[in-house]
Formats: structure tokens, C-alpha cells, sequence
């Protein structure tokens, strides 16, 4: 696309207000509109009386709403998309993003599912990352404007798959923090200094973020090497850190069904490879 793309920002909330700012002083062409106008003001950009007429002002119409509850009410007001391109940039379900692909296309349009791995204020700047998935030709067609927003990497020719990669990320997040929680709740309630605790975590957490890649390739090749500990040396720490996360607030993390599932492949013979063996099958 070039400079004289006509973009349409439907939703001005934190994220909405910087991505049409960051269009509109790039040179693009932007219309906004939001359902409290006032809040559609100082973006740069022109502000549209209706949804319709925002998106007539587009060729590409980003969806920069709250959730998918709120892009299916724009989508069922859109019953003609015919010509233009439409971006969801909200988190949403793997569904979400079917759903969303079935109207919009239903009406004519091309539809790209995008996963917002930033905060507003790094819009426009290389620390912002977007994941987009959708024919990839259409992501092509709209790559130098999305690249405006930040790094924009595409992810999938399925519509969902944006979807499922931004899930699984926040997933790693809240899975990380969740369980230094656990560990730093569990120190505590035994009367053990917090602080000096966490520093000995950080290299902990460290062990898995190096071994990442590693890890992905096992599963990749379905080889899992037991590694420093094979499942029955795994199982005993597990069922430990079952018994000292039993009173704690967060529960136990899942470990529960996780001691399942490796005692499962002990009794299948299955004892002396390593933990990603847990996810096979």
C-alpha cells in the first residue's frame, strides 16, 4: 500500500487513539469514529458521524475495539464490506476470529485476525510487536501500513491462528508470574525471607526461557531426553509441591492433573524420559 491508503479506526480507547495518531502523522488517509465522539477527538484524524461512513472512508477498517462482543456489533451493522480489508486488533478466542472471518467475508470483505502483543504508549515503535494471520496475500497487500504500528509478523494463513499465538503468549506470561507467585506466597507463609528468595527464582525462571528452543524441538521431533531428571524423579518433587501449595490461595497450578498424567506414562513404561514427554499424544 501506499502513503494515500485510506484507513478506518473503529473504537478509540487507549489503543485505538494511538494507532490513528500514529497513521494519521505517518500520511495516511484516517477517518475515526467511536460511539462517544467526543473521545474520537485529538487523534489527528477526521472524525466520521456514523460507522458507516467510517468505514466508506476506508479501504482498510481496523477494529480496534475492546473485544469480540463489540466487533460482532460493528460486523452485524456492516452488511456490505465488499472491496475492503478488515483488521480485529483485540484478543480474542480461536472462534472469535473464525466467526469474525465467516462475516466478514459473507459481506464481501477480506479479514486479518491481529493479536496485540504491546501497550499504547509503544505503538509506532519497534518494541511493539502484531501478530496477523489471514491470506497471506491480503497481509501483504497491507504490510507497509500495518509495519507503521510496529513489527508486524505474520503468524498463519488461518484465520485463527493469531489468536491461538496471542493466547499462548499471554498464556506463558500468566503461567510464569502465576507460579512465582506460588512460590514466593509459599516461602512466606514459612516465615522465609521473600527477597532473598527471589533472587535465587530469577535463575530459575531463566533455566526455562534458554531452554525454550530446545524444548520446542523436542516436541517438534518427539524425542523428550530426560535431562537433569527423568518423570519418576519428576513425580516425587510434584507430588512435594502438591502438599506445600495445598492451603496456598492459587491453588496448586494444575499439578494435580499434571502427577496424573505422569504417573499415567510411568505405568506405560514411559519413566525414564523427560518432562515434554507429558504433552505427547
Amino acid at each position: 500500500m501506499t502513503s494515500g491508503t485510506r484507513v478506518a479506526v473503529i473504537g478509540t480507547g487507549a489503543i485505538g487513539t494511538a494507532v490513528a495518531r500514529r497513521l494519521a502523522g505517518s500520511g495516511r488517509e484516517v477517518v475515526v469514529w467511536n460511539r462517544t465522539p467526543e473521545r474520537a477527538v485529538g487523534t489527528g484524524a477526521r472524525v466520521a458521524g456514523s460507522l458507516a461512513e467510517a468505514v466508506e472512508g476506508g479501504d482498510l477498517v481496523l477494529l480496534t475495539l475492546k473485544d469480540h462482543a463489540a466487533v460482532r456489533d460493528c460486523l452485524a451493522r456492516l452488511p456490505d464490506l465488499t472491496g475492503r480489508t478488515v483488521v480485529a486488533l483485540t484478543t480474542g478466542t480461536a472462534e472469535d476470529a473464525r466467526a469474525a472471518e465467516r462475516t466478514v467475508t459473507a459481506a464481501g470483505g477480506s479479514y486479518l485476525d491481529a493479536g496485540v502483543q504491546t501497550p499504547p504508549e509503544a505503538i509506532g515503535t519497534d518494541a511493539a510487536t502484531f501478530l496477523y494471520s489471514g491470506p497471506r496475500a491480503v497481509f501483504e497487500r497491507h504490510a507497509s501500513t500495518l509495519a507503521l504500528l510496529g513489527t508486524p509478523r505474520f503468524v498463519g494463513e488461518r484465520a485463527d491462528a493469531a489468536a491461538v499465538w496471542d493466547l499462548a503468549l499471554f498464556g506463558v506470561w500468566y503461567d510464569a508470574q502465576l507460579g512465582l507467585l506460588r512460590a514466593l506466597d509459599g516461602v512466606r507463609r514459612a516465615g522465609i525471607d521473600v527477597a532473598a528468595f527471589a533472587e535465587t527464582a530469577a535463575p530459575q525462571i531463566g533455566h526455562v526461557v534458554t531452554g525454550a528452543t530446545a524444548t520446542a524441538t523436542e516436541l517438534t521431533c518427539g524425542e523428550y531426553p530426560a535431562g537433569p531428571a527423568d518423570l519418576t524423579e519428576h513425580l516425587t518433587v510434584i507430588r512435594h509441591l502438591i502438599d506445600l501449595r495445598r492451603t496456598g490461595p492459587l491453588g496448586d497450578g494444575g499439578l494435580h492433573a499434571v502427577a496424573d498424567r505422569v504417573e499415567s506414562l510411568i505405568a506405560g513404561g514411559r519413566g525414564g524420559e523427560g518432562l515434554t514427554a507429558t504433552v505427547d499424544g
